[in-house]
């Protein structure tokens, strides 16, 4: 019973050792996982900085791109918006000119046909001053007629005397002696001049004021 017992008591220290044995082991490999996972961790954060680092330096690199892109856009916006400008007013300049071609040409379409009136009115003056009282009177009043119908229509005779010599008016067929008068001046006119809207379309012929002398 005795050697049963001490046995016994052998064996069970004997599972006892190799328990701690097996415990110290376990407790090195353990050990030995957590430093190499601390290392793995490590590692890790390493990686894990880099990302981030690469991360944000692309999304810099996109901020930039987009603000190349708008910078571009707006300059295109800028120059588009220029040469809008420029062919709005070349358009409005070209509008206007059609304006006042068509007004001008309404204005001044009848311009040859008003040259050959003044001459009608011209011969009616010269027969009206020939003709005896009463019949001169009825030309009158028809050479009257025609002036206002003239003038109603923008048509107007000059009346250059006591004016200064104009040569885009008038045309000098004779010279009088200024006698006291301002050389240069109409003193007498030959033949009528006219104005439709205001341009002239026959000038006066006139005489001018000179001094003595220039007329010698």
């Amino acid at each position: 019973m005795a050697v049963r017992c001490l046995f016994l008591a052998r064996k069970s220290l004997n599972c006892a050792g190799r328990l701690q044995l097996f415990l110290s082991n376990d407790h090195r490999a353990l050990i030995g996982l957590y430093s190499t996972a601390a290392k793995h961790w490590g590692t890790g954060d390493n990686c894990n900085g880099d990302d981030t680092t690469d991360d944000s330096s692309h999304a810099m690199t996109n901020v930039k791109l987009l603000e190349m892109r708008a910078s571009k856009l707006e300059e295109q916006v800028r120059e588009l918006t220029e040469r809008y400008k420029r062919a709005m007013a070349d358009s409005d300049n070209v509008r206007k000119r059609t304006q006042k071609f068509v007004q001008d040409a309404k204005l001044f379409g009848i311009q040859s046909f008003c040259r050959e009136l003044v001459e009608v009115a011209d011969l009616l003056e010269k027969t009206t001053d020939n003709l005896q009282e009463e019949e001169g009177q009825r030309l009158a009043q028809v050479q009257d007629r025609l002036q206002g119908i003239f003038t109603k229509h923008g048509l107007n005779k000059m009346s250059p005397v006591g004016d200064k010599y104009d040569p885009y008016q008038h045309e000098i067929v004779c010279h009088t002696p200024a006698e006291g008068g301002e050389p240069s001046t109409v003193t007498v006119v030959k033949q009528d001049g006219y104005k439709l809207h205001g341009r002239t379309i026959r000038h006066a012929q006139v005489g001018i004021a000179v001094m003595k002398q220039e007329q010698d």
